[in-house]
């Protein structure tokens, strides 16, 4: 992946893609504002999921050995991956323990992240998704590009060609006589999905929380593919990232009233599905649990960055964000695309690739994404904190820009040469901003107005007002 101002120049000239975000993200970010809205006591929760996952992070040692010994004897085998080829590894071997060369799958974030169907696909297993937008972009040859929605780039029409084409190829196939109606959709996927429910016998999820106390996992989704998944099979293997953990099971009440309305603008998630351990007669007799870190570790010893495994992965940031709005999540180059996806990515991943050091960037710091966060992770402060640490681990430091901002400094530090350049700034307005905008500036400044217009400076500061309208007195 190229680093992302030139993906997302890429993406930005795809009409298409825009026409279907700008929809689409409208639509959520209003059913999230009408039941968010319905709560007195939004903000106390939002600092309560806060504060269970911030104690959480800070006990993670204790909590993830409670949690083994609870899942443990409830009938579950727990495993321990230090990273993606670990967790792999793991999962294959699971799999061919068991005869079978085919798995059904439930929506999983963790799964993509380590890239577990090629794994799979390497290893002459077949993975079958069942959540019906995973669906649509595993048939499209495609890639997800939201945490929440991973077809969210394509509309319906796109859908039903792909659905036409694909389909047959890999089960049952769509109907001729299929059209783009949402409901001839869902049951051409539902017909398609079928039979793999009833043949497989081994089943893969990821979870949306851990429970310490109990050992319980818990899955929230809408369409109930992901309930199909943990029910039938004879195998359940879950793949689950360290930070899911809560303490209690009684802090589920909080995550679950936080979570469906900052994702999909519902009071309540369709189906959430618990599981502990194996229940003899009932569901899979055998259950799996690997406990991923792959970075998450490297997060965690970060004072600052550690905040971003807070993360429910419920998407709000996504939908409120202006960059994520127009370049899609392709431009993300990582699985988790938008605000998030540019402060989680680099400490999961490190910052030596070209796409991971530019991710911090990806960016316009206009603080949506922190106000609509249900666990107030603080997104803006957390970009300008890898921007830091980007700068000093690649040596962007030049001395040009040492003395530029040396020259601010020495400004900005006293209140009568703040003030005598605000009165250049505002005399300079006349040669070089008449339109109220600058179209150009100089190198290095050059690299700002290459995308967009710098606003002219003020005819008039506000100190200068003050002093005009005030005469100084406070």
């Amino acid at each position: 992946m190229p680093a992302f101002p030139v993906a997302a120049k890429r993406e930005l000239g795809n009409a298409q893609l825009r026409h279907n975000l700008a929809n689409a993200t409208s639509t959520i970010r209003q059913k999230r504002a009408a039941v968010v809205g319905e709560l007195d006591d939004w903000a106390q929760l939002r600092e309560a999921g806060a504060a269970i996952k911030a104690h959480t992070l800070s006990n993670l040692d204790t909590y993830l050995e409670q949690f083994e010994a609870a899942a443990t004897a409830a009938g579950a085998t727990v495993h321990w991956a230090r990273d993606a080829e670990e967790a792999n590894r793991i999962v294959v071997d699971l799999v061919r323990a068991t005869g079978e060369r085919e798995v059904v799958k439930v929506k999983s974030m963790a799964t993509q992240e380590i890239e577990l169907n090629e794994a799979l696909e390497a290893a002459g297993i077949d993975a079958w998704e069942t959540d019906l937008a995973e669906l649509i972009v595993q048939l499209g040859h495609d890639s997800p590009s939201h945490i929440l929605v991973p077809a969210i780039h394509r509309n319906r029409a796109e859908i039903r060609e792909i659905f036409r084409r694909e389909m047959g190829k890999v089960g049952t196939p769509a109907p001729d006589d299929l059209t783009d109606e949402p409901a001839r959709l869902a049951e051409a996927a539902r017909r398609h999905l079928r039979e793999k429910f009833l043949r497989a016998k081994v089943a893969v999820s990821g979870a949306n929380f851990a429970v310490a106390e109990t050992g319980t996992l818990l899955v929230a989704e809408s369409e109930g593919n992901g309930r199909m998944c943990l029910t039938l099979p004879e195998t359940l293997i879950s793949v689950v990232g360290i930070e899911k953990l809560v303490p209690r099971w009684q802090d589920l009440e909080v995550f679950l009233q936080l979570l469906p309305r900052s994702s999909t603008g519902e009071r309540m998630n369709p189906y959430n599905s618990t599981w502990t351990g194996v229940a003899p007669g009932d569901g899979p007799q055998t259950c799996h649990v690997v406990l991923l870190d792959n970075g998450r570790t490297n997060a965690l010893a970060d004072e600052i960055g550690r905040q971003a495994l807070r993360c429910i992965r419920c998407s709000a940031c996504l939908n409120v964000c202006p960059v994520y709005e127009r370049t899609g999540g392709h431009a993300y180059g990582s699985v988790y695309p938008g605000p998030i996806g540019a402060v989680l990515t680099p400490q999961l991943r490190g910052t030596t690739s070209e796409v991971d050091k530019s991710l911090p960037y990806a960016s316009s710091l206009c603080g949506a994404c922190y106000d609509v966060c249900p666990v107030a992770i603080d997104i803006p402060d957390l970009l300008v904190h890898l921007r830091t640490r980007v700068v000093e681990e690649h040596g962007w430091r030049s001395k040009p820009l040492d003395a530029l901002m040396g020259l601010a400094s020495w400004v900005f530090g006293d209140a009568k040469r703040l003030a005598a350049a605000q009165r250049v700034a505002a005399l300079s307005r006349r040669v070089i901003g008449r339109k109220g905008t600058i179209g150009r500036l100089p190198p290095p400044l050059s690299r700002w107005t290459d995308a967009r217009d710098a606003p002219a400076p003020a005819e008039e500061s506000f100190r200068a007002w003050w002093e005009r309208t005030r005469g100084g007195n406070s």
